[in-house]
């Protein structure tokens, strides 16, 4: 297929955003945070990452205004831990909908079940990535709990710039 001299990669918004968030890594990085899981232990053991791919990952996205440093107390020290940036809060539609694609497009392994994401404002579980699918409201990530049926648990999102 011939390129279009008029549009250029430069210019295209979806490879500009494929630049940023190309790497795997990333997105899963930014449910985790999302999940407040910011800590660099939490995130190397959620995510079964090496630390220093997880190190590169952590800078280049701090870089790219997806994250931002935030400290922390671990007893009487203080670290440093991540939390989502309005950037990375912005992509909750686009992780819900890889979710809802997820769920109708692979297969469920053995001992998996519906993960369900339920809008918190109005209780009710939504299949759209970013306005719920029953009240219509625009979702955000402290309005949301992802049901995770096969780790028993309900997680709530958090709110950019927070870390749990």
């Amino acid at each position: 297929m011939p390129l279009r001299s008029d549009w250029s990669a430069e210019f295209c918004p979806v490879r500009r955003s494929l630049d940023v968030l190309g790497d795997p890594w990333v997105l899963l990085i930014i449910r985790d945070v999302l999940h407040g899981h910011g800590r660099f232990d939490a995130l190397r053991d959620n995510l079964q990452i090496s630390e220093p791919v997880l190190s590169r990952r952590l800078a280049a996205m701090v870089e790219a205004g997806l994250l931002m440093r935030v400290d922390y107390l671990d007893g009487a020290r203080t670290r440093q831990g991540y939390a989502a940036t309005e950037a990375a809060a912005d992509l909750l539609p686009i992780l819900q909908q890889l979710a809802v694609w997820g769920e109708r497009h692979t297969p469920m392994p053995e001992g998996g079940a519906h993960m369900a994401m339920v809008h918190e404002t109005c209780g009710q579980e939504t299949a759209d990535g970013g306005v719920c699918s029953s009240c219509g409201e625009r979702l955000t990530p402290e309005q949301m709990t992802w049901v995770k049926p096969w780790k028993n648990t309900r997680d709530r999102l958090q709110p950019a710039g927070t870390l749990r």
